[in-house]
């Protein structure tokens, strides 16, 4: 003999069935939103190498310059100062700013470079400022894969229905990396 389900039976595994294809969409969502944010982290993290690898190159090319231009003091002192600030940056608006004065201190010495041709022709310096051109170019890229993750990041959190997941897990939105008016440009290395 069969038995047949009763209407309270079929209600209950409706009702279960229901509730656990909420719970399997809320955990993907959730882990949808953690991906989105570690890709934010990760890119974070990348322009922050960049940043600290141009900072680790401006003692080498401050001690370089020295030796040639020992009277032009405040430019170095500036370019330490600069560099000091983007090492201990911590929020990517702090960075953006120490990028910012750090961008404007090199463009000054490169300024100044030109009035040194024994400098210009020195093959440590020459060496510095491949490496530092490199750099920028590294720190130009990071720049813009962070934003594009940031983008994509801001909007899954900013749509319906994953922004409801999203303030509920305490999903804010991201910063873009957004560097000042001065600094859009990337430092010119010329040895002409």
């Amino acid at each position: 003999m069969k038995k047949k389900m009763s209407t309270g039976n079929i209600v209950l595994i409706a009702v279960l069935s229901i509730l656990l294809i909420f719970v399997l969409w809320a955990a993907g969502s959730y882990n949808s939103l953690v991906g989105y944010h570690e890709s934010v982290n990760n890119q974070s993290s990348n322009i922050s190498t960049q940043l600290q690898r141009r900072a680790d190159l401006i003692p080498n090319l401050v001690n370089t310059v020295k030796g040639y231009a020992s009277h032009e003091s405040e430019i170095m002192n500036n370019l330490t100062e600069s560099r000091a600030k983007l090492v201990g940056a911590t929020t990517m608006e702090e960075k953006a700013d120490a990028d910012s004065q750090l961008t404007s201190a090199i463009n000054r010495l490169l300024m100044v470079v030109e009035n040194y041709p024994n400098l210009k022709a020195d093959s440590q310096f020459t060496s510095l400022m491949d490496e530092l051109s490199g750099t920028e170019n590294r720190i130009t890229v990071a720049r813009k894969d962070y934003n594009e993750s940031v983008k994509t990041y801001n909007q899954k959190i900013k749509t319906f229905p994953t922004m409801v997941f999203a303030s509920i897990f305490g999903f804010g939105p991201a910063e873009y990396f957004q560097a000042d008016e001065g600094s859009k440009a990337v430092p010119q290395v010329s040895f002409s």
